[in-house]
């Protein structure tokens, strides 16, 4: 016969494992979406992004249209690399506007400030972003662009849903990729359609006609949802 003090054990222990095996399927973390590949980020020689048709094979000034960068626009490229699409678009925004050149290289930071410097731009600003972050200030830009580099972003929905805070109301991001995967150095259009969404986006345009004829690149417009 179990004893009267073995009894009472047994009873409180049973009501302890009842009370805790709630909250251990609560604590049990959701499984978290794989992910994806990225390319290693680019760090050879820069000047490799000014070969002289690039402009046009990219129909970069209707790409700036669609942006709507305008003088007085505040406009940030992520990924600037060289600082070929910062020049253009600080042309472009005027000396009413302002760029911001972000890269998580040193060496592409330095290279941009050398670049304004000689070409007396005094509307840019180089920042040296994370990976996840590209340390733009709150509500400060109305346009961005990750020209070809969103496949080498390794951590896209973190580092998107910083530049959503650094929109402005209507603000407009474009992606300028190619379909592939990381080890050709591209991002299936589709795989970034979706990210964008988790990241809090929506697309509102299309325009693959406008970059290279070989209908690999693409060219997407999104908005903060």
């Amino acid at each position: 016969m179990i004893s009267r003090r073995l009894a009472t054990t047994l009873v409180s222990w049973l009501a302890f494992l009842a009370a805790v095996a709630p909250l251990r399927a609560q604590t049990v973390p959701a499984p978290q979406p794989a992910q994806r590949p990225s390319s290693t980020p680019y760090t050879g020689d820069l000047s490799i992004f000014d070969y002289p048709d690039r402009a046009q094979k990219l129909h970069i000034d209707q790409v700036m249209d669609l942006l709507r960068i305008q003088p007085g626009k505040s406009v940030a490229d992520i990924g600037a690399g060289s600082g070929w699409f910062t020049v253009l678009a600080a042309k472009r925004v005027t000396s009413t506007g302002k760029v911001y050149a972000v890269d998580i290289n040193p060496e592409a930071i330095s290279y941009i400030q050398n670049r304004v410097q000689q070409d007396k731009l005094q509307n840019v600003m180089t920042i040296l972003g994370e990976p996840d972050n590209p340390m733009l200030p709150t509500h400060s830009v109305d346009a961005v662009l990750l020209l070809k580099v969103y496949h080498e972003v390794a951590e896209p929905i973190d580092l998107m849903r910083n530049v959503a805070a650094s929109l402005r109301p209507g603000g407009l991001v474009g992606i300028i990729d190619r379909n592939g995967n990381a080890g050709n150095h591209g991002v299936d259009k589709s795989v970034v359609i979706n990210e964008m969404k988790r990241a809090g986006y929506r697309l509102v345009g299309q325009h693959d006609d406008l970059v290279k004829a070989d209908r690999v690149d693409y060219f997407l417009i999104f908005e903060t949802q």
